[in-house]
């Protein structure tokens, strides 16, 4: 007997497509991730992404006069590879840069151990007190230690005033030196926080059973804090590393011509060269040996971190 379609079936309701959505977000975690980061992914392709991309194509470019020919060329990437001027800058910016982070970690380790492991109370008053001298202006900064490192700045007439020097120290301003000291200071900070952080973790029950088997203070660091820090220095290392070849203020005011970096030509390109392409190309050039540079760092400290733990 053939059964009646209208007895003993109920009719699903119809969802509407708010209902449907509203279901498929709350089963997809990805997708409500993604649409929480959205605003901040459509802020990025517009000031980052679109530029860069501009930037590569106007790379294969070539200035003709006012105006670029849009033709594609390697004209561009010729010149640079064939320039014994840019090798020379292009490896005294890694130099630098290199110096200055590792300088930059050496001086701010302390100042975060201590805040990390005997500060009890107000360790947050401690860190805003660190970070309290970054909060003025980049520019400032610079020009006081142009009157610190100066011929006759603050260390020059102080060694003079002890009697440890009889002539100013000339490698002070002006000189490789002084922009690996203006950079250090100036990027500390950066360099303070995930230090910190990383020392924060670290169990400090791990430190007390490394005390009952004996280890005196010493050992106890090499043994067991500073390998349990290391990711927090490897993260300062390339926060400090990568901003810094692109440093073009700092070499400019106290670097003089022994102290030049690439980002200075680059900068040069754009302005009174006004041969963007080729800027554009030198700027790429520098951010994929960059890139190079921290991934090989990035494994290398990888594979002596799975070493010391």
């Amino acid at each position: 007997m053939p059964r009646n379609p209208s007895y003993g079936v109920a009719l699903r309701p119809q969802r509407s497509w708010e209902s449907r959505l509203r279901i498929f977000l709350m089963r997809s975690e990805s997708l409500r991730g993604y649409l929480l980061l959205s605003p901040t992914l459509i802020v990025m392709l517009l000031s980052m992404c679109v530029p860069f991309a501009l930037m590569v194509a106007m790379s294969f470019w070539t200035q003709n006069g006012f105006d670029f020919d849009k033709s594609f060329s390697l004209t561009n990437y010729r010149k640079a590879a064939a320039s014994p001027v840019l090798e020379v800058l292009l490896i005294r910016s890694l130099i630098i840069s290199g110096t200055c982070a590792i300088f930059t970690v050496l001086i701010s380790y302390p100042m975060a151990y201590y805040v990390a492991f005997h500060v009890q109370r107000r360790k947050m008053l401690w860190i805003i007190l660190m970070t309290l001298p970054f909060w003025t202006s980049y520019l400032l900064r610079v020009f006081a230690w142009m009157v610190i490192l100066g011929y006759n700045g603050a260390i020059n007439s102080g060694l003079k005033w002890v009697g440890l020097i009889e002539e100013p120290l000339e490698f002070l301003l002006y000189s490789p030196t002084a922009v690996v000291i203006t950079l250090a200071h100036a990027w500390a900070a950066f360099a303070i926080l995930p230090i910190y952080v990383s020392l924060e973790k670290i169990d400090r029950s791990l430190l007390e059973a490394a005390a009952d088997l004996g280890d005196g203070p010493i050992t106890r660091f090499l043994r067991v804090t500073l390998p349990l820090s290391l990711p927090g220095v490897i993260a300062a290392m390339l926060l400090i590393f990568v901003p810094t070849v692109g440093d073009y203020v700092t070499p400019a005011l106290v670097g003089g011509s022994d102290g030049m970096m690439i980002a200075n030509i680059i900068q040069v390109q754009f302005g009174r060269a006004n041969n963007w392409p080729m800027g554009s190309a030198l700027a790429i050039i520098m951010m994929i040996i960059v890139t190079v540079v921290a991934l090989i760092y990035m494994w290398a400290a990888r594979k002596a971190t799975d070493r010391i733990v």
